[in-house]
């Protein structure tokens, strides 16, 4: 899917996880090689569709550029975490060379997320709708797990 494509998807774009997200990918052009790419072309990588998907072998050890996508989705989360509950969530992954792992977020001395990873190799999303959706969903459940427990949380 082209950048024109996804630059179409605006609505998306302006989603609260997806700014955080984008913002995350940003912070990395120390340089400011990616100053005039749109929000869009910075998040291409994560669409990736069925028949893409399907073309990703999952034997071996998973890309480090996929790798880096699955930590700065979770980075984002977190930073998305914090911006609409006021706490700071910090991401900690482990994954196998198999693919395989975990993501906790934690905030004080609460886990407000924890995902099972599977199939690294073929992470991402088929649309910007989709993968804002994704992350908008990890951030109200652990904005959720930080209401219930803000004592925890804050702590």
């Amino acid at each position: 899917m082209s950048a024109t494509t996804l630059d179409l998807d605006t609505e998306a774009l302006q989603t609260p996880f997806l700014q955080c997200l984008v913002g995350r990918i940003r912070a990395e052009d120390a340089y400011g090689a990616w100053e005039a790419k749109s929000d869009a072309w910075l998040l291409r990588e994560y669409i990736v569709s069925k028949e893409e998907r399907r073309t990703i072998p999952i034997i071996g050890d998973p890309d480090p550029d996929t790798l880096s996508r699955v930590e700065h989705f979770y980075q984002a989360v977190g930073l998305a975490i914090e911006r609409a509950a006021g706490v700071m969530a910090s991401p900690m992954m482990k994954m196998s060379h198999e693919g395989f792992g975990r993501v906790v977020l934690i905030s004080g001395h609460l886990v407000v997320l924890a995902r099972t990873l599977r199939d690294v190799h073929r992470y991402g999303f088929e649309t910007l709708t989709k993968l804002a959706e994704e992350g908008g969903k990890a951030v109200n459940a652990a904005v959720t797990m930080i209401e219930a427990h803000p004592e925890l949380a804050r702590g």
